[in-house]
């Protein structure tokens, strides 16, 4: 039996967050896995904490983490990652963007021994319901030109939550990020490790701000001194 870790950052997500779960408890799954999901609240101010109580009630396989302040989704994977248990480890957002009917697909470069890291393209599938707003979509399609040209890699979603590692690949990063830019800090370490990422196109159905979105031009910023960053200062141990 395999396991596969979800990890959830979640920050005030009272109105989507049960039925996130719901589905991802419902998705399908290779033969012989099972999941452990880890959520970890960062400090929500609405009802986020009451809802991820009454889901750790109604499902045996939840484990909860409660941050008594916000410090940003990329400090919340940094704790889940430390505390998962599974052979395999993927991203979640705590919306209905990403559909979790996609880990199928997902796991299967892993499993036949193709890849190491496998990321989920949101620009590469044609029946997606909506790839993602224009702003977003230049702007992620900007990163990922970058990353690539300064990692060697050919990545066409580089910002994609869903990011799908052996569980001792991920576990063997040394990440620092606190917020978002943690996606570019864990691909550029891949990069340099030289493990084999492989891109699985998936289903997409953005949202804006007024729906939840939290991404902003300021975390562009942020991400292109951090790919630097760690470009330039990140020595491998291998």
């Amino acid at each position: 039996m395999s396991i596969l870790s979800i990890l959830i950052p979640v920050y005030n997500e009272e109105n989507l967050l049960e039925q996130s779960i719901d589905r991802i408890i419902a998705a399908s799954l290779p033969p012989s896995f099972e999941i452990e999901i880890i959520i970890v609240d960062d400090a929500s101010t609405d009802s986020t904490p009451e809802i991820i109580r009454k889901l750790c009630r109604k499902y045996h396989n939840i484990t909860a983490i409660m941050q008594p302040q916000n410090k940003g989704k990329g400090a919340a994977i940094r704790l889940a990652i430390n505390i998962a248990k599974g052979d395999y480890i993927i991203f979640q957002d705590a919306d209905l963007e990403y559909n979790p009917n996609d880990y199928y697909d997902l796991l299967i470069p892993l499993i036949e021994n193709k890849a190491d890291v496998v990321y989920g393209s949101r620009l590469c599938k044609s029946d997606s319901k909506k790839v993602t707003f224009s702003y977003y979509k230049f702007g992620n399609k900007f990163l990922t030109f970058i990353v690539n040209f300064i990692t060697g890699l050919k990545l066409t979603d580089m910002e994609t939550c869903y990011k799908i590692f052996r569980s001792n690949i991920i576990k063997s990063i040394p990440l620092q990020s606190n917020r978002f830019e943690i996606e570019i800090e864990i691909t550029v370490k891949i990069a340099k490790q030289k493990w084999r990422i492989s891109e699985v196109p998936i289903n997409y159905n953005g949202r804006d701000f007024k729906s939840g979105k939290k991404l902003t031009w300021k975390d562009g910023i942020i991400a292109i001194w951090t790919l630097l960053k760690y470009k330039i200062f990140y020595r491998s141990e291998t």
